[in-house]
């Protein structure tokens, strides 16, 4: 399996392109900015974009869904519970003290149980609110890998101070969704650097007593 991390935009969002190697088949996760990279990737592997996915609806990870969509032609899947935060981008701008992003369409919903194949491989959606209403992650058992957008972080996870937030729902996500999977999963959060289940569950400070 093919996989690319570009970090993207003032944020630097963690955006994920992921290939397969038999079909060229791709699913690109949170462009949130900087899509001639991404397509420069895209390229570079001779990938056909398959799938659009978003985390959760937050500029950073968001804002280049458009761009990508337009010149992959790729559907959009999003948890329609950020559908208003997808409506607020002009406001997210404006805290962040940027341009608009063009508002992108969200083709296909996605919630708990549903699952994106690429080639032979199942990326599984988990419902994972608390950083936003609709806030997923993608565990991907072939690969041992979970996209945790930003529900978790290398020793923090999520802020819930911004609309759509709600800090008992968080550690309900990630003590019900991600703290059963396998210790050395490797989680790819929204922001940072790489981590697994088994160190956050050792030395994140947020998680001590979950």
């Amino acid at each position: 399996m093919i996989h690319e991390m570009l970090p993207v935009g003032v944020l630097q969002c963690n955006c994920s392109i992921f290939g397969d190697e038999q079909t060229r088949d791709g699913i690109v996760i949170d462009p949130g900015d900087n899509i001639p990279e991404i397509l420069e990737i895209i390229q570079r592997h001779r990938l056909t974009v398959k799938a659009i996915v978003i985390t959760h609806a937050h500029i950073d990870h968001i804002g280049g869904a458009h761009k990508l969509r337009a010149a992959t032609g790729a559907p959009v899947y999003m948890n329609p519970n950020d559908t208003l935060l997808r409506d607020m981008l002009d406001e997210q701008a404006q805290w962040l003290g940027m341009e608009t992003p063009e508002k992108v369409t969200i083709d296909n919903p996605v919630r708990e149980g549903d699952k994106l194949v690429l080639g032979t491989t199942e990326f599984a959606v988990l419902d994972t609110p608390g950083h936003t209403q609709g806030s997923i992650s993608l565990w991907i058992p072939a690969e041992n890998k979970l996209i945790a957008g930003d529900t978790l972080f290398r020793d923090s996870i999520g802020r819930t101070d911004l609309p759509g937030g709600d800090g008992r729902k968080i550690l309900r996500s990630i003590h019900d969704k991600l703290m059963p999977l396998p210790d050395d999963a490797v989680v790819i959060p929204g922001h940072g650097e790489i981590t697994t289940i088994g160190r956050e569950k050792r030395f994140n400070y947020f998680l001590q007593g979950l």
